[in-house]
């Protein structure tokens, strides 16, 4: 049988817990139903990506995000943020936490078209 592959598109960042961190729940979800995942950050979104953000965030009812973070890059998720989005907010690459990775438009695109199916938020 083939592996599911989901990517999930995010724009939602600290400024609203919960929906920063709905992702975060259905990524690590299909992963524990043996899906590939792949994160791409936009927005305001790429800011839960920079060291010691997720830690902040923490929506009523849910497991803390950097602990879902954490767990999605052990269970090799891939997290892939937005270029323009981190220049904009003068972000640098050596503020990240490990395991992200930096990509832009094409990148995106490319994992659209790789992808079995594609939820966004």
């Amino acid at each position: 049988m083939e592996t599911s592959t989901l990517l999930i598109i995010s724009t939602v960042g600290p400024e609203n817990p919960e929906k920063a961190t709905l992702p975060f729940v259905l990524a690590t979800a299909s992963q524990a139903l043996d899906a590939e995942v792949t994160m791409f950050l936009q927005s305001s979104a790429v800011v839960l990506a920079k060291q010691g953000e997720a830690a902040k965030v923490q929506a009523e009812g849910f497991q803390p995000l950097a602990e879902m973070l954490d767990t999605f890059l052990e269970s090799g998720g891939k997290l892939y943020l937005c270029s323009p989005c981190l220049a904009q907010r003068q972000i640098a690459k050596a503020d990240l936490i490990e395991g992200a990775q930096i990509g832009a438009a094409g990148t995106l695109v490319s994992s659209v078209l790789e992808a079995g199916k594609v939820v966004t938020y």
